[in-house]
């Protein structure tokens, strides 16, 4: 199954993606809330499982897949690789920072380059959307706790990033974390452990990976995190990037007005963001 959001920005509606078809499920079910916290909790993923409906053909935006999330936890250098390439040693334990929720934009919403910071990055990255409440959450489990899986282009802001001391700013500029272009249930992919990422920008291939690379699995992630940490259902765990960011390149290349900056999961899709200036 694959979840959507769609509409107009601060009205969309939630829904099913089949075969390019868009079942609105406000039709079939009034009272269903918007895909966050109330919806995983009230049981309404198990609903729209259950509907038959074909869909419409419909020419309408799309939105972040998911409402609103409690927070968005990232993984710093989750790839080997990708560590290497920055000149870091790979971390020993998950390296964890936060994006705010209010960088969230839609898979194909404009990405708007911040005045406060330059050199303006890409990350593909494979996003693991909590479907269950948790806290020490036994890696063995930590499936059951999973409502699916969507791209995240983990935008940053390099110059505030690495000129703060801190990240946090440099990560969660307004549209800085596409989202899409659904939530994909496990069911509807193979293996999750071993799915091809890749990045385009202006049709140049720039990022090539998958997740059997990553140096903490999503078991170890989500046991990690929710230590002392309590995962919401609708909270978004993003689970790292390989190697081929911008800032790495020599000379390094960052993103401008007018860019296309295309980030795509195998089994899941690709969500296609134009840069803009404000």
């Amino acid at each position: 199954m694959r979840l959507i959001r769609f509409g107009d920005a601060g009205m969309e509606r939630p829904g099913l993606l089949k075969a390019g078809r868009i079942v609105d499920l406000r039709k079939h079910f009034p009272d269903i809330p918007d895909i966050g916290e109330e919806f995983f909790v009230g049981g309404w993923l198990k609903k729209a499982a259950a509907l038959s409906a074909p869909g419409e053909t419909m020419a309408v935006r799309l939105g972040p897949p998911v409402h609103r999330p409690s927070k968005i936890i990232c993984l710093g250098k989750n790839y080997l690789e990708h560590a290497r390439e920055g000149g870091f040693e790979p971390p020993t334990a998950p390296l964890l920072f936060a994006k705010a929720p209010s960088s969230l934009t839609g898979p194909a919403d404009v990405i708007l380059l911040p005045a406060s910071s330059g050199q303006i990055d890409w990350e593909v990255e494979l996003a693991v959307i909590i479907g269950k409440t948790g806290k020490r959450i036994d890696r063995r489990r930590a499936f059951e706790h999973i409502a699916g899986f969507a791209v995240m282009n983990d935008i940053s802001g390099r110059e505030a990033q690495f000129g703060d001391g801190q990240w946090f700013r440099g990560k969660s500029f307004d549209t800085f974390a596409p989202l899409g272009p659904a939530v994909v249930t496990p069911d509807e992919l193979s293996d999750v452990n071993d799915l091809r990422l890749e990045t385009w920008v202006n049709g140049r291939v720039m990022q090539t990976g998958t997740t059997r690379d990553m140096i903490f699995d999503i078991p170890s992630i989500i046991d990690y995190v929710s230590r002392d940490i309590t995962l919401i259902p609708g909270d978004i765990v993003s689970t790292g990037t390989p190697s081929g960011v911008g800032i790495f390149r020599d000379p390094p290349i960052t993103l401008a007005d007018g860019d296309i900056v295309e980030c795509s999961i195998e089994g899941i899709g690709t969500i296609r963001n134009r840069v803009t200036a404000q």
